[in-house]
């Protein structure tokens, strides 16, 4: 009996040793602050000093930068748009000289946040040949899956897609081709992902912008999911509004938003490479997170 009471009252000693111990251990929490020195620059292409406003293609290459930031948001006409960079690019498409006022949100630690905005003056002087917009305003648009070369990827500065090229109906398995895209003539852009609505994603960027990944596995090697799934309010966000700009020359389709056509890579401008042969046009867009384009065939038939 007394070595029962001993181990009772060793244990209590114990308990109440731990627990005195746990109640004088105290835990802080370094201070958490907004990001600081936040800085918004813009560069608008083509500025010299007789023509502070561009060379009249409407483009402008915002950067932004902070102490203590963890990743950055642009904010542009009502659509927010997350950038880990810190750099956007803008093309501005009011013909004329008009201001334009982006705004960049800095992030830190527990969601605190900096916001800083700039005020641009740029001149637009560019309109769309006649014949493009009809091209583009008829009929429905999809990938060209019967043709090779429908989707290929490459280095930024590449002409073609060296790197890999699809073969015809190779990305079958994926939510890919059953996606369509409308242009409307009052500068609306409606998306359609089909019956399955599911798109092809790279992982990384579709986790950001859509907000995880969906019970979806990425493969091994590329990062991509087949079949992601969307929800109504994903595709509200993809359709939008669209208009065509050229920055250095190049015919350039702008998709707001989350707007974008092939497999969603975070890009949303496409540059126009070929609209010669009736009914397609070859494109090409760009995915930041890889540093690489990637190339693309549509067609209206």
């Amino acid at each position: 009996m007394k070595k029962i009471n001993l181990l009772f009252k060793t244990i209590f000693v114990l308990t109440v040793f731990t627990l005195i111990s746990c109640e004088e251990e105290e835990f802080t929490l370094g201070a958490i602050t907004a990001p600081t020195d936040v800085t918004l620059t813009a560069e608008i292409v083509g500025a010299t000093a007789d023509e502070p406003n561009g060379d009249g293609s409407g483009t402008v290459h915002f950067t932004v930068t902070g102490n203590g930031a963890i990743t950055y948001k642009f904010s542009f006409d009502g659509e927010e748009k997350l950038i880990p960079t810190g750099k956007k690019t803008y093309n501005f498409s009011n013909i004329g000289t008009n201001d334009y006022t982006v705004s960049a949100i800095a992030v830190g630690a527990g969601g605190t946040s900096t916001v800083v905005a700039k005020t641009v003056t740029v001149l637009a002087t560019y309109t769309p040949p006649a014949e493009l917009v009809a091209t583009l305003t008829t009929g429905v648009w999809r990938i060209n899956k019967d043709v090779g070369g429908h989707m290929g990827v490459g280095a930024n500065d590449m002409t073609e897609p060296i790197w890999w090229s699809a073969g015809a109906n190779e990305k079958a398995a994926t939510g890919l081709y059953d996606d369509r895209y409308t242009f409307s003539a009052d500068g609306t852009f409606t998306f359609d992902a089909g019956a399955d609505n599911n798109i092809l994603v790279k992982a990384h960027i579709a986790n950001l912008d859509f907000g995880g990944l969906r019970d979806q596995t990425p493969s091994d090697c590329c990062d991509e999911i087949d079949n992601y799934p969307l929800t109504q309010g994903d595709i509200e966000k993809i359709s939008g509004k669209w208009f065509i700009s050229a920055p250095g020359g190049v015919e350039t389709l702008n998709l707001s938003g989350l707007g974008f056509m092939g497999m969603y890579v975070g890009g949303h401008t496409f540059e126009i490479l070929d609209r010669s042969t009736d009914g397609e046009l070859h494109l090409k867009n760009y995915y930041a997170h890889e540093n690489n384009a990637w190339w693309w065939k549509i067609t209206n038939k």
